[in-house]
């Protein structure tokens, strides 16, 4: 019988230990770490988030429990304690810093979008985690609410989240969505809470195409009125040229308006776009599959844990965000291993009861069928 490592062993491929501890040595403060490193942490918040440990006893009597398997992983089990003094004083930065390692790796990783056009396309769209404001004083920013905010690029085509930041939760959602460096041509569906003349301006100059919502009280000239087919759900395909005096303060650049009538909604929508090529029912297609941000928020909400958090400090916090995100980010990046068609929520949860199996990622994605022993007077038919 050949031999194979945890299910987890393989999903940790991707991280390079020498990387790590070169990132641990740069994001350290205070004395040297005596009784666990920052990679028994890693590895202790890694289990716990797919295997969804509520606490910080429930994180060790796993890990006891698994101490044997944890040896080939060069990491031992850490005490409940010492892992809440590393969440709290050891800079969530590492993490971070990680998960734009891997990600630069698992950019590479070849994916392909529902549509025939070949430009990259993205999602852009922000979550609100929310915390309980008596536990988290720092997060609050109303009298009432208390949270912070995970802002994300999504790319349809590998289901990876190519731009990632996390801020306050009464940040607009504008200001980290402008730092996203989309490449040029690519093609980013977003809602109306981006609505932005200057920014859409940026983006046209730097050949970046969007597609977003036009606002009701909108106010726009008609330069141009094209032809629709019958009975294709598109009611109207105009350019128009946005003339109020905000918009021409901020440069507005030439649109195109496409209203769409959905027969399964039986709703109307306007949507607004600076792609002049693309057919007006492509359009309303493009934004309809920005459905695929919002599953990759139910995602990391259903199925990692960032609901339930194992310390009260800001950098507790979010390390166990940034630990999440590197989570879903490689078992994202494993997605070749698992049935066509399957999301990373599903293998998230099939990977909750496998994750110290010794069997290959194939495998746990796709086990093959039971083999009924012939010989088994039970499974006789009896005529």
């Amino acid at each position: 019988m050949s031999h194979h490592n945890t299910a987890f062993h393989q999903l940790l491929k991707p991280v390079s230990r020498h990387e790590f501890e070169s990132l641990a040595k740069i994001h350290h403060c205070g004395q040297k770490l005596r009784s666990a490193t920052r990679w028994d942490q890693f590895i202790g918040m890694f289990i716990s988030q797919i295997s969804d440990r509520q606490s910080l006893r429930d994180i060790h009597s796993n890990l006891e429990a698994q101490r044997h398997k944890l040896y080939h992983l060069g990491a031992k089990p850490i005490a409940r304690s010492t892992l809440a003094r590393l969440n709290e004083k050891q800079p969530a930065e590492l993490y971070q810093s990680l998960f734009g390692k891997l990600l630069a790796r698992c950019k590479n990783t070849h994916g392909k979008h529902k549509f025939r056009f070949k430009n990259p396309l993205y999602s852009l769209d922000a979550s609100a985690i929310d915390l309980a404001m008596n536990l988290f004083p720092w997060a609050a920013h109303r009298d009432d609410t208390a949270n912070v905010k995970l802002s994300v690029g999504l790319n349809h085509g590998t289901l990876i989240p190519e731009f990632v930041a996390l801020s306050d939760g009464n940040e607009s959602d504008m200001i980290e969505g402008r730092k996203f460096d989309f490449p040029k041509g690519s093609i980013v569906a977003f809602d109306k809470g981006y609505f932005d003349y200057e920014w859409y301006k940026t983006l046209t100059n730097k050949g970046i195409f969007f597609v977003t919502r036009l606002r009701a009280n909108a106010v726009y000239e008609i330069h141009a009125d094209y032809p629709v087919k019958p009975n294709s759900g598109v009611l109207a395909d105009q350019d128009i040229q946005p003339n109020s005096a905000h918009a021409l303060k901020r440069g507005a650049p030439a649109m195109r308006r496409v209203v769409y009538h959905c027969s399964e909604t039986d709703k109307t929508y306007e949507f607004l776009t600076n792609n002049f090529d693309l057919s007006a029912k492509t359009i309303a297609g493009i934004y309809k599959d920005r459905w695929q941000v919002e599953l990759f928020f139910k995602a990391i909400k259903q199925s990692l844990s960032i609901k339930t958090f194992l310390g009260r400090s800001r950098n507790a916090v979010m390390t166990q965000i940034w630990i999440a995100m590197t989570v879903y980010l490689l078992v994202a990046y494993a997605r070749y291993a698992a049935r066509s068609g399957w999301t990373v929520l599903r293998m998230l949860r099939v990977l909750q009861m496998n994750l110290f199996e010794r069997k290959t990622l194939q495998e746990v994605f796709n086990p093959s069928p039971p083999n009924p022993c012939k010989n088994e007077p039970q499974m006789r038919l009896v005529i």
